[in-house]
């Protein structure tokens, strides 16, 4: 018996909803134009990884990509064995633009004057921009960056919050052919710098403040530090935090998907032009560029790109060193928010999708991803339990949200909260939540379809920063069961394998894919050698990708996510790393050196202890403990703050002098400590015996 036949059903598609899918019509238009008939999703999904370059082609002409040179295959380079990664090459001689393809829908008689983008903030004002309003914006902000002097191939980084700015600015970048970066401004000055100074960025956009749970946080030092660690910028573009006649519509008017209101004073309180010491760098006002550019007609025409032309750079978590800058293509991701929003979950214009992320998570790009199925979305920079646990499902309520994405931590505390949002609102729009983040607890799987909403697509999906996507998760043909994601990805070869590099069936492996993907990164930025890149994904199995996740696949084809296999701290469906951390604490005096990690516990809990050595004569007391927290909050930020600080007599090394915090995580998640450490590859091994004894308490809890 599969473990598919020993869970529940949690959900399955009606007849109305799988005939309104998009992979019906997908599967509709293979069979017309391509002459191929599939049995359903599996049957679909085995031949989009046996033919990949057939595949992503089809996905292409299907959703009508604009572009020329697109003749000939897909892929250029094997799809497996030596050479098919990294290396692969995807349509060598193809040219588009990724903004362009996401704006396209202001140019559909159908779709220009409805909705766009909706924000709302923690006082319940809501703002909203067309298709119409924001492709102008776009073109208006492209035109004022190539006045500033940007072309393709520069930077552009920013530091804000979730506002429809940011959605703006990362647009009118990939229009002209600049790359985008951004940080949210909750990071401090440091773990901006240790990420943006990498890329020697021309402009930069930011804030002097911004308002969260209840609170207003002032920037303005912050952006002076970072201004002053980025010699390379010549302009800095300030988008205003005070409020501007920010218009209120009622739910009703939400819900019906054609919110239009006058945003033409879209934000105030922009700081006059200023400089600093050195005379390099002005300030200006992104409202007055906005302005200024729509006054005098200027526009910036699409600047079409080679289609592995690089469109941003997200941040790995830093668990070794500086965080390492994931380049992505515009092609690529173009492809991958087509397939993963469009045909995986699903998304159609007439939906609107949310998710409370900060713009340094991955999910908040997303958002463009969405957009790029002509999908609306919902910018929200709030705390997403901002006047109580359930402050997101109200928003999803008041807007009429139809997809909601969210951490399965928000889930987990929302279900022991006692709350039920199901039984005080409507939330008759919704119909699917993608949990991510973090496994989700059984418990916590039936409490949404109780408490929440009985009919409703569930699913708990598995991705990362480095695709800028999901690995395996959600569909809409087939059942979901109690605690297993549906599968793998369309064109994602995901297996489990064990240590000896064989694949795994209903026991625990790593999660690896064994063929390419074109949303995989270009590079890492500055590795030249690609030295860097191949460690990363490629060491431990040669030419296939290991991800940094423990999984199980089950004989039924559906999968167990477990949680890291790696270093890598992830509070909240946030990836940081552990170097920032000890950045931090070089800042603590007593300290001589520390250890974190990260667990996942079988409850959906998530536990950061932080292990330190103290000098001589120092006690670990509570003065020293909010010391550390504080320390810690302001080089690193508050998500980096441990949940506990404990005192250890040594931490263990390799000869290396390499602190081994994988092994020590596979201690505290119930590993035989024979096999999850090799004694014999420490320098000081007796440190082991007291995280052994720690280890064994902590499961006992």
């Amino acid at each position: 018996m599969t473990a598919e036949a020993e869970r529940p059903i949690t959900w399955a598609p009606s007849e109305a909803e799988l005939a309104e899918a998009n992979l019906t019509g997908f599967l509709a238009w293979l069979r017309e134009h391509r002459g191929l008939a599939f049995d359903g999703y599996r049957d679909l999904w085995r031949w989009s990884v046996d033919d990949l370059s057939g595949f992503w082609d089809a996905v292409r002409e299907h959703s009508a990509v604009i572009g020329e040179g697109f003749e000939g295959p897909a892929l250029t380079t094997p799809a497996e064995g030596p050479g098919s990664m990294p290396g692969a090459v995807w349509y060598p001689g193809a040219r588009l633009n990724f903004a362009e393809n996401v704006l396209r829908h202001a140019h559909d008689p159908a779709l220009a004057e409805t909705t766009a983008i909706v924000e709302i903030d923690e006082a319940d004002a809501v703002r909203s921009l067309t298709w119409t309003e924001l492709a102008q914006r776009v073109g208006a902000l492209a035109a004022a960056l190539e006045r500033l002097g940007v072309r393709p191939g520069d930077r552009v980084a920013a530091v804000l919050p979730n506002v429809p700015e940011a959605i703006i600015g990362m647009l009118a970048s990939a229009a002209i052919g600049a790359v985008w970066a951004v940080n949210s401004p909750d990071l401090s000055a440091d773990a901006s710098l240790n990420r943006l100074r990498q890329l020697e960025p021309k402009v930069l956009f930011g804030v002097t403040g911004y308002r969260f749970n209840g609170a207003d946080f002032d920037c303005s030092e912050a952006l002076a530090r970072i201004e002053e660690g980025l010699p390379s910028v010549t302009r800095t573009i300030l988008v205003g935090t005070a409020r501007s006649g920010a218009a209120r519509m009622d739910a009703d008017t939400a819900r019906s998907g054609a919110v239009r209101i006058d945003t033409g004073a879209v934000r105030s309180g922009a700081a006059p032009t200023t400089a600093r010491a050195s005379g390099a760098i002005e300030r200006s006002s992104f409202d007055e560029l906005i302005r200024d550019s729509l006054r005098d007609g200027a526009t910036a025409p699409f600047r079409r790109v080679p289609f592995d032309h690089p469109l941003w750079v997200l941040f790995s978590s830093g668990t070794t060193g500086a965080p390492k800058g994931i380049v992505h293509g515009q092609g690529g991701m173009l492809l991958e928010s087509l397939k993963m929003m469009g045909l995986n979950q699903d998304l159609r214009p007439g939906d609107l999708y949310y998710v409370a992320a900060n713009t340094s998570w991955m999910i908040w790009n997303t958002l463009i991803s969405a957009l790029a199925t002509g999908a609306s979305i919902v910018c929200y920079a709030g705390s997403p339990t901002f006047g109580g646990a359930d402050r997101q499902f109200r928003i999803i309520d008041r807007l009429g949200v139809t997809f909601f994405v969210t951490g399965a931590a928000y889930l987990s505390l929302l279900e022991r909260s006692g709350l039920r949002p199901g039984d005080e609102l409507g939330l008759e729009r919704l119909r699917s939540i993608m949990s991510t983040g973090s496994p989700l607890p059984d418990s916590t799987w039936l409490w949404v379809h109780d408490a929440v909403k009985r009919h409703l697509h569930l699913g708990s999906d598995s991705g990362g920063t480095d695709i800028c996507s999901g690995f395996l998760g959600s569909n809409p043909l087939e059942p979901v069961h109690l605690g297993l994601l549906q599968g793998p990805m369309l064109a994602v070869a995901a297996e489990a394998w064990n240590e000896e590099g064989r694949r795994v069936i209903d026991e625990v492996g790593e999660l690896v894919i064994t063929r390419p993907l074109p949303s995989m990164p270009l590079c890492f930025w500055g590795d030249e050698s690609g030295e860097k890149y191949r460690a990363a994904y490629f060491e431990g199995f040669p030419g296939v990708w290991t991800h940094g996740d423990w999984i199980t696949e089950t004989a039924g084809g559906g999968f167990a996510v477990h949680g890291r296999s790696d270093a890598t701290l992830n509070r909240g469906g946030v990836r940081m790393g552990s170097a920032d951390v000890y950045a931090a604490m070089q800042y603590v005096p007593g300290v001589r050196d520390s250890l974190i990690i990260g667990v996942e516990r079988p409850n959906g809990e998530y536990r950061m202890p932080l292990f330190v050595t103290l000098a001589e004569g120092v006690e670990l007391d509570d003065e020293l403990r909010e010391l550390i927290k504080r320390t810690i909050r302001e080089h690193a930020s508050a998500r980096h703050v441990p949940d506990e600080i404990v005192a250890v007599p040594a931490i263990p090394v390799t000869h290396a002098g390499k602190k081994i915090e994988v092994q020590i995580k596979k201690l505290f998640m119930g590993a035989d400590p024979e096999r999850a450490v090799s004694r014999g590859a420490l320098a000081n091994p007796e440190a082991v015996d007291w995280f052994v004894e720690a280890a064994a308490r902590f499961r006992a809890e």
